[in-house]
């Protein structure tokens, strides 16, 4: 790759248009006679959009040529567009920083969701709603802990962690909540069943052995 080429590939701001387009922007710049200028810009507007048909599909598509014709010439080119010219500037324009929930999640691995309904049933003047609720939420909160730990959690400290994340404000049937069992099923893991399978063999090996070793005492 030759120096002149380096050089002119710091200058491609739009390379989806190919070279040979670049090189008709920077053919503009030269133009002194502003109507030629103007005649030329229009014909090569019209030039881009064949080679860009899937503009079309988007709004103010005849916009978007004109605004890419003048970053190519790095916001050189003087021509009469039918739209505003844009500069440098307006396309420099700095995202605004967006603002982020402050609320802390204590018991991060249940989600926020948990707290959220939690904080919901505590209104809640139905008992039976509320326990029908509560025991779900138990059987997922065991579910998202086993994730979290790889381990199932005693129901006990399910119970401890409703209590603590409504502040003793729900009244529940705690003895129903210890006999919830967790309904997590481990997904299928093909080295768990060969492990299994190497298990079982080293197994019989072990029993032909010592099989074959009270034969020979006999």
């Amino acid at each position: 790759m030759n120096k002149n080429y380096n050089i002119y590939r710091k200058k491609m701001f739009m390379p989806e248009y190919g070279r040979h387009i670049h090189d008709m922007v920077d053919e503009l710049l030269t133009i002194e006679d502003r109507d030629e200028r103007n005649r030329k810009a229009r014909v090569l507007i019209d030039i881009m959009g064949n080679l860009q048909p899937q503009l079309r599909d988007s709004a103010e598509y005849a916009h978007k040529l004109w605004d890419h014709l003048f970053i190519m010439s790095d916001f050189k080119l003087d021509v009469d567009s039918p739209y505003p010219v844009p500069t440098r500037e307006s396309f420099d324009v700095k995202p605004v920083k967006q603002s982020y929930p402050g609320n802390d999640i204590t018991m991060k691995h249940y989600g926020k969701n948990v707290r959220t309904v939690i904080k919901t049933i505590e209104k809640s003047d139905d008992q039976q709603l509320v326990q029908a609720v509560v025991n779900n939420l138990a059987r997922y909160m065991r579910t998202k802990s086993y994730e979290y730990n790889q381990e199932h959690p005693n129901n006990e400290v399910i119970i401890k962690d409703i209590k603590s994340m409504s502040e003793n404000g729900i009244i529940m049937d705690e003895e129903a909540i210890n006999h919830i069992k967790s309904e997590y099923k481990q997904p299928f893991n093909g080295r768990n069943k060969k492990a299994q399978f190497q298990k079982k063999n080293n197994k019989n090996q072990k029993n032909n052995h010592r099989h074959a070793a009270q034969n020979r005492n006999k």
